[in-house]
């Protein structure tokens, strides 16, 4: 049976949003490498959450997808999927990957969709197609399949895996089918562009959340998985505890007698975007300075949203939800502390924290880090602590800090607030309310839609290259729907909203608004 995949496949294959090393293409039908690579995907040795195999697709020598792919022949594909299954019978437990027909460019592909097992560690013949058959461990190493040698340290290290599951990838006990919200799993769908979300309107939620890979167990007594609850789930905590952010304000600083607290729940992906509004409305503040005789200003932020994104992002990601502490952002005139629990994997020295890259022998969820990608949330592998750096480096600000302790229970990320601002939450908090509200109206990076649309319409994709990120973000979507709601901002072609040629441009409103808030900054 055909299946339809819950991510958009054009990203799959150009590498948008799974890593090169999580895909391996095959021009042709050859079993035997095939079946080696399926073994290893479902050790999921570093709990990347295995990978995919793309049949009929060629690729290049640093290993990108040419295009138009060459293609299976359709005489030949009823033959591959008969004999997939009769190879896949001889891995041992026995794994099945998610098999989907696609058709790219008007060629045929088959792609294999290797999710990490429940059941590792598993072997696979080095020949399916042998009378005599050897079996082996197989794993990942990079963008290659590798046989594992007996009484190796890699064969150690994975017998140790045996019947361990990431807690994101496990069973809810707790919880029955229904905890699932099917309107939030077809939110996602629409957002990530996937396929099956035309078809998630007329399928049974059951059928749905197994195609999704996020629930478990005979139909009788079929749970969800951890990660279905945390992203599709009105409230996680009722079977997550902790699995929530704490925002805490002090505005006068810790030893102060003031404090505002913010609890945000919900699907760990809104938790993420509402928490980044609040902080982004109630905390960053953007300072420019005209110099006389230049026409262009000099402008920075309190804290550029980037790091504070990638921080809170990595925290979200990283942290173990079979612990009950949430996570805790506080915020006080001199910095911003984000804190998760537990600390870094043990793999990680201590010293490392200090460089520039962290790389994890291997990750704590497998599941959470692949729809966050999907969602854009994260762009892969060992890419947050760089980009908090180059961001807080580009807005002048002191560098972040990175610290745990000698017995990892927590990690603690310091974003210090840009010494020109430094102090500046008191005053706008306690003397500048009228002014602190007129900028709350907008966040920084509608502020900068804004001034980016004065010129001419714009496009989304246009709009999205401004802000460095990418035209499928929900934060972009967020933003732009914020701006017309406010009245800010209107569609070029109302009447056709989907339209291939609409354009975003600037109200009179919000020239006005532009006027007004420019004309207040020194």
């Amino acid at each position: 049976m055909n299946t339809r995949l819950p991510f958009n496949i054009d990203d799959l294959l150009r590498q948008r949003t799974v890593e090169g090393d999580r895909i391996e293409y095959k021009a042709g039908w050859n079993p035997d490498p095939i079946i080696r690579t399926l073994c290893a995907f479902a050790n999921d040795f570093e709990n990347l959450s295995g990978g995919y195999v793309v049949i009929g697709q060629d690729c290049d020598d640093d290993g990108r997808a040419i295009f138009p792919p060459i293609g299976l022949k359709e005489n030949q594909l009823d033959r591959i999927q008969r004999e997939l299954l009769q190879h896949c019978k001889l891995i041992q437990p026995n794994y099945f990957p998610v098999l989907s027909m696609q058709q790219v460019d008007g060629r045929n592909l088959i792609v294999l969709w290797a999710p990490g097992g429940l059941n590792r560690p598993y072997k696979a013949p080095r020949a399916v197609t042998a009378k005599v058959k050897e079996y082996h461990y197989y794993i990942r190493r990079y963008s290659s399949t590798v046989e594992v040698k007996p009484n190796s340290e890699d064969e150690q290290e994975l017998l140790r895996l045996t019947a361990t599951v990431p807690f994101d990838d496990r069973q809810c006990q707790k919880a029955d089918l229904d905890a699932l919200r099917l309107s939030m799993i077809r939110s996602y769908l629409k957002e990530v562009g996937s396929e099956l979300y035309e078809d998630s309107a007329q399928m049974p939620l059951l059928d749905l959340c197994r195609q999704m890979n996020i629930v478990d167990g005979a139909d009788e007594f079929v749970k969800p998985r951890n990660v279905g609850l945390l992203f599709f789930s009105e409230d996680p905590t009722r079977f997550i505890p902790g699995a929530h952010i704490d925002v805490v304000i002090f505005p006068n600083g810790p030893g102060g007698d003031v404090l505002i607290e913010k609890t945000f729940r919900g699907p760990i992906q809104e938790q993420i975007r509402d928490a980044l509004r609040y902080i982004e409305n109630r905390v960053v503040r953007e300072k420019v300075i005209k110099h006389p005789g230049k026409a262009e200003a000099t402008r920075f932020f309190s804290y550029p949203m980037t790091s504070i994104e990638e921080a809170l992002v990595n925290a979200m990601y990283h942290r173990g939800y079979d612990q009950r502490e949430p996570v805790e952002v506080r915020i006080n005139p001199e910095g911003i502390e984000i804190i998760s629990y537990p600390g870094p994997d043990p793999s990680i020295r201590l010293e490392s924290l200090s460089g520039g890259k962290i790389i994890a022998r291997r990750y704590r969820n497998r599941r959470i880090g692949e729809f966050f990608k999907e969602l854009e949330l994260t762009e892969g592998r060992s890419t947050g602590i760089p980009k908090m750096r180059a961001s807080m480096a580009r807005n002048g600000s002191p560098e972040p800090s990175f610290s745990t302790d000698e017995l990892r229970t927590h990690f603690l990320v310091e974003l210090p607030v840009h010494p020109e601002l430094a102090g500046l939450m008191v005053q706008d908090e306690a003397h500048d309310k009228a002014h602190d509200e007129a900028h709350d109206a907008l966040t920084e990076v509608e502020v900068r839609v804004v001034r980016f649309l004065v010129q001419q319409p714009r496009s989304r994709p246009d709009i999205a290259r401004h802000l460095n990120i990418t035209s499928r973000s929900g934060h972009l979507y967020k933003t732009i729907d914020n701006l017309r709601t406010l009245g800010f901002a209107e569609l070029t072609i109302p009447e056709k909203p989907q339209s291939k040629n609409q354009k975003m441009r600037i109200t009179s409103k919000g020239l006005a608004w532009l006027a007004e808030n420019e004309a207040k900054d020194v």
